[in-house]
């Protein structure tokens, strides 16, 4: 199982840009320095609370300072802009990290950032479905385009002004070929869009938002897009984030994590509710439909989505987290605002160095004596 990094990010809007946007980049300086796989990076427009705009400008200014690790847009907001930009913009960045580039993608969840770009009343869904056609057809084609959907608002080409013998007209292509991977973000229980996904070969994310309980539907329905397009589903494909917290001590991490009223978890959760009420999403958070919105308290969901602990029972619980979601590729760890730098970077630190070690250890012996007893079985 391959270890991730994914940030909103998500800090009290009192503190400075300045300064939370130089602590997220050294959370991902860190995370290549004990490496992480990858690391995604969300962006809202206006959402004061989270300070990245742009995960490609935010992202261009890993590339050097890293090494290893991948970077990805967490995600990038395809309604947004006119997908030749975020075609453009996407190779461009490919190119600059010589291919340590993951693709994320999504309509753009707030309706605060469409209002502020006019686009409130269109159908996000649909313009993300645009785009993302219109993107892979700029990659797959040579100029002049000449793209045109049926029922797809986004046209382009430059038959017109093309000019072959000095290179005008000519789109960026990426490093990666054909493409970079394409990741996509699932929130909703039994979410159809993960159909998609696995019928286009993109990639499931599982957001930390969501239950444990629901994550199975995701994998179910990704796996029923791969039989669509006659393909197989690999559990390699599948990343699932969740808000952990692993400290040397069990009382430090019960308070850092959940307790505290300073806690950054607490405040994550606590902000997160609020923002999936005012938005009407609150229902990620429950056990089953009909449950009263008021049994969704901060501790409610800081007992049912933060993980924390000392390494052995943060082994212990991801380990239950497999059983309970099956087999995954990927545990994509949640950053939050570093109240306690230290804390927060040793969390990374055993993370990566003691717990996963200690995982996949186990994972490996599990799937040894699964064949061993098959063995044993045989006639």
């Amino acid at each position: 199982m391959r270890l991730g990094y994914f940030t909103m990010p998500l800090h009290p809007s009192h503190r400075a840009p300045s300064q939370t946007l130089q602590e997220d980049r050294e959370a991902v300086i860190l995370a290549d320095k004990l490496g992480f796989y990858d690391a995604f990076v969300g962006e809202h427009l206006t959402e004061k609370s989270e300070n990245v705009t742009n995960s490609f400008i935010f992202l261009a200014s890993l590339v050097h300072a890293t090494q290893r690790i991948k970077l990805g847009t967490g995600t990038s907001n395809l309604s947004h802009s006119h997908p030749v930009l975020i075609a453009s913009h996407a190779a461009m960045f490919d190119h600059l990290a010589r291919g340590r580039f993951i693709f994320g993608v999504s309509p753009g969840a707030l309706r605060s950032d469409a209002e502020a770009l006019g686009l409130l009343d269109e159908d996000r869904n649909k313009l993300f479905a645009d785009a993302i056609d219109v993107i892979l057809a700029i990659w797959e084609r040579d100029p002049p385009y000449d793209i045109d959907f049926p029922g797809n608002r986004f046209k382009v080409s430059t038959a017109t002004t093309r000019i072959p013998e000095i290179d005008r007209g000519e789109l960026y292509k990426p490093y990666q070929k054909p493409r970079p991977e394409i990741v996509g973000t699932v929130v909703a229980p039994a979410s159809k869009g993960v159909i998609a996904m696995g019928e286009r070969d993109f990639h499931p994310l599982s957001a930390n938002f969501l239950l444990a309980q629901w994550l199975p539907s995701h994998w179910a329905n990704y796996a029923a897009g791969k039989r669509n397009a006659g393909e197989a589903a690999h559990p390699a494909d599948w990343r699932i984030a969740r808000t952990i917290f692993v400290a040397d001590d069990d009382a430090v991490a019960l308070r850092y994590g959940r307790q505290d009223a300073a806690s950054p978890y607490r405040y994550y959760w606590r902000m997160m509710g609020k923002k999936m009420r005012f938005s009407g999403r609150q229902s990620v958070f429950k056990t089953h439909p009909g449950q009263d919105d008021a049994e969704l308290t901060d501790d409610y969901l800081v007992e049912r989505l933060v993980l924390c602990g000392t390494v052995n029972r943060v082994v212990d619980q991801l380990l239950a987290l497999r059983e309970e979601a099956g087999e995954f590729g990927e545990i994509v760890y949640a950053g939050m605002d570093w109240v306690d730098p230290q804390l927060a970077r040793r969390s990374m630190e055993l993370m990566a160095t003691e717990v996963m070690p200690r995982v996949n250890r186990a994972i490996a012996q599990s799937r040894h004596r699964n064949v061993y007893q098959e063995e044993e079985t045989r006639p």
